[in-house]
């Protein structure tokens, strides 16, 4: 197991020991009034319980997995599957036995207070590991073998984003690679002589098929020397299908599955959980922030609060998507315009709304009629749609599932003006990867991390 990883889940792991006994200790100071520290064998035996069962439902729920290169609300996401599976099999175990230490259960602040130490002790570890790994520290040393596209994207990945921890030594190719930017070192015959000279932590390899020669001499090497080798594929094509890889007794095979939301329990999950949360948005938040932001809105600017604008649903169905005006009804053009940086059209409240996504709110009522999705592709107007489609490949596909008030492209930085062919390729494919790999956690994971992008997100104007 390489550097990163070790610190990693070693870090995990005492979060998780201090929070459960920390926890345990002030929920008895909530029913004592005073901390009470365990001294007889049942006390111990039952501390050793609790972080045998938390450990297996963590282990359940994986939630020690290397995730320190991917957002954080999945990290949060796992935390809370973890305790929910920890509850269960403590529940059952206090219901089962009739522990006297049953009465300590019933305090929701242990639960509680375990999952925001938890969350919180982890957060700020994370954010020291990035700094750590972007001032060089704790870095896993790497070697490309295979230069080609595919490699140097992985490359470049690498370099704008050091907090993932990892720091490419060079690479191995059969030919010299004549940029100067990049240290090659070597073929594939010199591969031993590097891992003598430097540490090595892990291999990438990033050849084509038909160097099976190669690779398997690559992966012989790495063996002998006890380092951790990667297969990078060159499946472009495959990044917006749901793969996975079975096995026929020695011989795997990627088998492309049909679509998640093509299933039937996914589909009707989906459109609960969108009414659920829609409903809820109304209950709690809706009922007295929409009329507050519409009577807002008519003040700033006289004229029609809700603006309605033609867009496509699923199977390129024509709907109307609300929103909050957001612009002088004197300056909005009789035709399709995209809203610039510092759009003269754009209302002083508007700008407030745009920054922070509130002008989206009333979607949610396109969500309980059924057009759309709290997560999900997001719907464009009608002219843009039109001119992409001739443009973009698989722009349509978009469409075969309910557009969404949020989605994947939007928490990984596409809002706003679409200025570039570039720029709306790069949506349609993190649209068409959130198609294909959809589950309920991905759903979570986005609208949280969509929470964050509205109190911090430049993007939208």
């Amino acid at each position: 197991m390489n550097l990163n990883q070790r610190y990693y889940k070693k870090t995990q792991v005492g979060i998780d020991a201090f929070s459960l006994i920390f926890s345990l200790l002030f929920s008895v100071f909530l029913k004592k009034g005073a901390f009470v520290f365990p001294k007889s064998f049942a006390d111990f035996a039952f501390i050793a319980l609790l972080m045998l069962l938390w450990f297996l439902s963590a282990n359940e729920c994986r939630l020690y997995r290397n995730r320190i290169y991917k957002k954080f609300p999945e990290e949060i996401l796992f935390n809370i599957y973890a305790n929910v599976l920890f509850i269960v099999f403590l529940s059952s175990f206090l219901f089962l036995t009739k522990s006297a230490y049953g009465d300590l259960f019933k305090f929701t602040s242990f639960i509680g207070l375990h999952l925001i130490i938890s969350i919180a002790a982890k957060y700020f570890i994370r954010k020291k590991q990035h700094l750590a790994f972007a001032g060089g520290a704790l870095s896993d040393n790497i070697i490309i073998v295979g230069y080609n596209s595919n490699s140097l994207d992985f490359y470049k990945t690498l370099n704008e984003h050091v907090y993932y921890g990892y720091k490419c030594v060079g690479f191995i190719n059969d030919q010299t690679i004549e940029d100067s930017q990049i240290n090659y070192l070597g073929t594939l015959s010199n591969l031993s002589t590097v891992f003598k000279q430097q540490p090595i932590d892990e291999v990438i390899i990033s050849l084509p098929q038909e160097k099976q020669n190669e690779i398997r001499a690559c992966i012989d090497i790495c063996d002998q020397k006890n380092v951790r080798v990667r297969i990078m594929p060159d499946l472009q094509d495959l990044t917006t299908r749901t793969e996975e890889i079975d096995n026929l007794g020695l011989v795997s095979v990627i088998n492309l599955n049909e679509l998640p939301l093509d299933k039937f329990e996914n589909k009707i999950f989906k459109n609960l959980f969108d009414v659920f949360f829609s409903l809820l948005f109304f209950i709690v938040i809706g009922w007295w922030l929409l009329p507050i932001i519409g009577i807002l809105v008519f003040i700033d600017s006289r004229g029609k609060v809700i603006y309605k604008q033609e867009r496509w649903g699923v199977n390129n169905k024509p709907i109307i998507c609300y929103k909050f005006r957001t612009m002088q009804v004197s300056k909005v053009a009789a035709h399709f315009q995209q809203t610039s940086r510092n759009d003269p059209r754009v209302t002083s409240l508007g700008k407030f709304l745009r920054k922070f996504s509130l002008d989206e709110l009333p979607q949610f009522w396109n969500v309980l009629k059924g057009e759309m999705s709290v997560v999900g592709p997001r719907p464009h107007p009608t002219p843009m749609n039109l001119e992409s489609m001739e443009r973009v490949d698989n722009y349509l596909k978009r469409h075969i599932i309910k557009p969404g008030i949020t989605g994947w492209a939007q928490i990984n930085g596409c809002r706003g003006e679409v200025k570039t062919h570039a720029e709306m390729e790069q949506r349609v494919n993190f649209d068409l990867y959130y198609i294909h790999r959809w589950s309920f956690t991905l759903d979570l994971q986005i609208i949280l991390q969509t929470i964050i992008k509205m109190l911090r997100d430049q993007g939208a104007y």
